[in-house]
């Protein structure tokens, strides 16, 4: 350490990492400073500095974001062949919206679909608010409600999609397949979300009709068919997605198989949509290219944290937390891991968990923590923060459901927040 600094003052890019997060500052250039002040401390040469990004390209972190990226890149040809509305379409006219409950659970579903393909939130229901909400407005549905059922069941399709940034995040940190995953992670936290997000945005509903309202909505397009093309390129999705996975599965593929399952799924789903290859290769670069800055931040977090590492801090900061864990309670740690994840860390969920797994490997492999237990930590930590108080997603959801309603969206968000640690806790008890 620089002077001699003691080990545990090698959390303070970290420190700073944090509260630059909750500013309005470019990631990427938050990571990049909080890099260069790591590297100051722990005296690294300015010389050795491409040869260190050099080995974080082939890092797991590198090779996540990479994986993200393409990720983004396949959510663009879904887009392109018009695969994600037909999806849409499909489900509104299959469940068919004639009442509130059933306007709520379409809109609920459609959204938890595509974000879930798509793996973004607010892209997905970008293209799902101007289908839905001519729908869901003649029945009545308030903006309220939407806005609620877009933040709820979108961000549960965040924990569900097999390629969402966080999902391979976790797969990769805990080693755990992808049915693993669901089983033991995503869909218990899933089922947790979308209860209260249907109880609440049926009450929400009721409290708010004839106070809120939708006003000057376009008419709902209810002559839509799908051309031949669209629907020739949803099988092949569909199909050529399952078969991959079920096959990785077969072969009990590590996280990096999801290059070739996305790669592939781009391809047959681009030609079987009519996508000429030149086409289909700028669309699917373009789409890549959305998520650049987080692959740019990954990159940048490999040297982050094995500096901080390299301090010594991790390990004093593991000391310092002895007393409060002298207990060896699996319940206690999880309990205070969790809450240090959705408070005390902030930036982009799978950023969270990178910090988060760092700060607390050495305690999870002490007290034998599992790997489903630790997913779901890490699951909370990351996401569950966007309901505990107003941030970005919150109010990027109020905005596409063109609700002004802040107050219900909070309170929905608080009960989410509580009952998440609540499972948490539940789930600590069995190990």
């Amino acid at each position: 350490m620089l002077f001699n600094l003691p080990p545990i003052l090698g959390l303070l890019p970290l420190v700073i990492y944090i509260i630059l997060s909750f500013k309005d500052i470019n990631p990427v250039l938050n990571v990049g400073l909080c890099v260069v002040l790591s590297a100051i401390l722990t005296k690294q040469p300015f010389s050795s500095f491409g040869g260190v990004l050099a080995d974080s390209l082939g890092s797991f972190l590198g090779i996540i974001g990479f994986i993200i990226m393409l990720g983004s890149g396949l959510g663009a040809i879904l887009q392109k062949t018009g695969v994600a509305e037909f999806l849409v379409m499909s489900l509104t006219k299959k469940i068919g919206v004639d009442s509130e409950k059933k306007a709520i659970i379409t809109t609920m579903i459609s959204s938890l679909v595509l974000v879930s393909l798509l793996g973004t939130l607010a892209g997905a229901n970008a293209i799902i608010a101007p289908i839905i909400i001519p729908l869901v407005a003649v029945i009545g549905l308030t903006p309220s409600t939407v806005a609620v059922v877009f933040m709820g069941a979108g961000l549960t399709g965040m924990f569900l999609g097999p390629y969402t940034p966080q999902v391979v995040t976790i797969m990769g940190i805990t080693n755990l397949n992808y049915v693993n995953y669901l089983i033991g992670v995503g869909i218990p936290l899933a089922i947790v979300v979308l209860v209260i997000t249907f109880l609440m945005a049926s009450r929400i509903q009721k409290q708010t009709k004839g106070v809120y309202a939708y006003e000057d909505v376009e008419e709902a397009d209810g002559a839509y068919t799908a051309a031949p093309e669209v629907k020739r390129a949803s099988i092949a999705f569909g199909i050529s997605m399952l078969a991959l996975i079920i096959y990785g599965i077969t072969l009990q593929s590590g996280s990096t198989y999801a290059i070739l399952v996305i790669v592939v799924s781009a391809i047959i789903t681009g030609f079987a949509g009519g996508l000429k290859a030149d086409d289909l290769v700028d669309t699917f670069v373009k789409g890549c290219s959305r998520m650049m800055w987080l692959f740019i931040m990954f990159v940048l977090f490999n040297p982050f944290i094995n500096f901080v590492a390299e301090a010594g801090a991790f390990e004093a900061l593991v000391s310092l937390l002895k007393p409060l864990l002298k207990s060896q309670s699996k319940v206690i740690f999880s309990l205070v891991a969790t809450l240090t994840g959705i408070f005390g860390v902030g930036g982009a969920a799978t950023a969270d968990n990178i910090v988060m797994d760092n700060m607390f490997k050495s305690i999870v492999s002490s007290l034998n923590v599992s790997p489903t237990l630790w997913g779901l930590i890490l699951l909370v930590s990351g996401q569950i923060t966007s309901f505990a108080y107003p941030e970005a997603d919150m109010v990027g959801q109020m905005g596409l459901a063109r609700s002004k309603d802040m107050k219900n969206l909070v309170k929905y968000g608080v009960i989410v927040t509580a009952c998440s640690v609540v499972l948490v806790v539940i789930r600590a008890f069995f190990g």
